[in-house]
């Protein structure tokens, strides 16, 4: 356990520290072989970075991912599998809203500008509202 926990330290440095593209696929290079000496059921973990392997080197060269849009997107997920039954898109937006704890904002739109947002997301919406 005490190996498998320093190579999972050693992968977050990496991500941390690595500030080109190069001397990250080179770290993460020398991870892969270490990791997959040491436990073999991490072959399949590598095949997948392996395959995704430029997306995920692009992250090394502005340091920027979709981690918040990639959590909206949970977020609506969830919403909408807790809002079965929900009737209308309006509703399915505000409760949207309030789950991301951004229900001040709300206060600061008049009526009619959210209705306009809401109509806006009607159509990303309306597929999954019965």
């Amino acid at each position: 356990m005490r190996t498998l926990y320093h190579l999972r330290v050693r992968f977050k440095t990496i991500f941390d520290t690595a500030t080109h593209r190069r001397e990250a696929a080179r770290a993460l290079m020398a991870l892969y072989v270490d990791a997959t000496d040491a436990f073999p059921e991490l072959e399949k973990f590598f095949r997948t970075y392996e395959q995704w392997q430029e997306q995920i080197l692009n992250y090394f060269e502005s340091g920027q991912t979709s981690g918040v849009v990639e959590g909206i997107n949970n977020k609506a997920r969830v919403v909408t599998k807790r809002a079965y039954g929900i009737k209308s898109a309006d509703t399915l937006w505000t409760r949207l809203i309030l789950d991301l704890n951004r229900a001040g904002e709300i206060v600061v739109h008049t009526i009619a500008s959210l209705r306009e947002l809401a109509h806006g997301f009607r159509a990303i919406f309306s597929t999954v509202c019965t």
